[in-house]
């Protein structure tokens, strides 16, 4: 038998909690431990029990719910926090993820999202809306073409090709063929791409790499 994984609820407008409670709860192995209204009493609810996954709305009567995130972060980092808002993403989800949630759901999304956001929040994943998601990356990838731009200067010709290739959609073998090189000697040249771009692994590398080719035609 599964375990029971432990929901807190906090949000402001009962109507809505009620609803939110019996959508998880419409789940068998998933249990509401408690519903709360504020900041003030999610805390009391806290010091009782820790829940596995808190969902959290921002406004909340009297204090921001990303103050509690911040607070739970702090203090109950194993507690997975989702954010479920009426606010819109583009302005709240990047600054609720800075906070220490894991995703953030708009509350008019379908009942399914809300059941996909919560599976993907609770298996360590993060949840963003799609259209959320590649806006961050672009975002990201903004941001790290002012700080990479000077540094991919500094690699060798050999290396942009390598990277040039990356972007293409090349794989190690292929790019060994095209450039009449080793696989292992690619590979080496691609370790040192990630090192002087400061790309933490090769899935970063290759969103990198198309990034940089397509900004370049």
């Amino acid at each position: 038998m599964k375990r029971e994984i432990q929901f807190l609820v906090v949000d402001d407008h009962p109507v809505f909690r009620r609803g939110l409670v019996a959508l998880i709860e419409n789940e068998r192995t998933y249990v509401v431990m408690d519903e709360v209204g504020s900041v003030q009493e999610a805390l009391q609810a806290l010091e009782k029990g820790l829940p596995d996954i808190a969902l959290i709305d921002i406004s909340l009567i009297g204090q921001s719910g990303l103050d509690l995130v911040k607070t739970i972060k702090a203090s109950y980092p194993q507690v997975v926090v989702l954010i479920i808002s009426m606010h819109d993403e583009v302005v709240y989800a990047e600054r609720s993820l800075k906070a220490g949630a894991r995703g953030y759901v708009m509350k008019h999304e379908a009942a399914s999202v809300m059941k996909e956001a919560i599976k993907t929040v609770l298996s360590g994943k993060m949840y963003l809306s799609p259209v959320m998601r590649d806006r961050l990356l672009e975002s990201i990838f903004v941001q790290n073409e002012k700080e990479n731009g000077s540094l991919v200067e500094r690699l060798s010709d050999r290396e942009l090709d390598v990277l040039r290739l990356i972007g293409q959609g090349y794989g190690a073998a292929e790019i060994a063929e095209v450039l009449n090189l080793s696989r292992k000697t690619v590979n080496t040249y691609r370790e040192n791409i990630k090192e002087k771009l400061s790309i933490p692994n090769a899935g970063e590398l290759r969103r990198f790499a198309i990034k940089w080719v397509h900004s370049r035609n």
